[in-house]
């Protein structure tokens, strides 16, 4: 198992948000979606959520965001449950299996003015 974990204001990325550029390049079509019925409140909380959790998964897969891995490729999605569940594409996809990855679960959690989200990557096999 590997773990990521990140954690930033909400506001940090009030600047990036408003740029058309900055939400094609993080964002996958699905999460923007999502989005469209929100205020701007809750959208700017969604996206800040959303943001950490990438950041968290990509921890997870031991990457970051170099090698070729782009936020976009990881997409959190809403299970029918309402838990967040993690989508893998390009890069990441291909890192996460060159580790043996099966799973990768996070949590988003908001306090105030933060917002928290911690990934879990399930391996197939224990690493030496």
């Amino acid at each position: 198992m590997r773990i990521g974990a990140d954690l930033l204001y909400v506001g940090e990325l009030d600047r990036l948000l408003a740029r058309p550029w900055f939400r094609a390049y993080v964002y996958a079509e699905s999460e923007l979606a999502t989005t469209a019925g929100f205020g701007p409140d809750r959208c700017r909380e969604f996206l800040a959520g959303r943001f950490a959790a990438k950041e968290a998964v990509a921890k997870a897969i031991g990457t970051g965001f170099a090698g070729g891995v782009t936020p976009r490729q990881i997409a959190v999605e809403r299970a029918d449950s309402g838990a967040a569940l993690v989508m893998l594409t390009g890069a990441a996809a291909v890192r996460a299996a060159a580790l043996g990855v099966v799973d990768v679960q996070v949590s988003i959690t908001h306090k105030a003015d933060l917002v928290l989200a911690v990934a879990l990557a399930v391996l197939t096999r224990r690493r030496a």
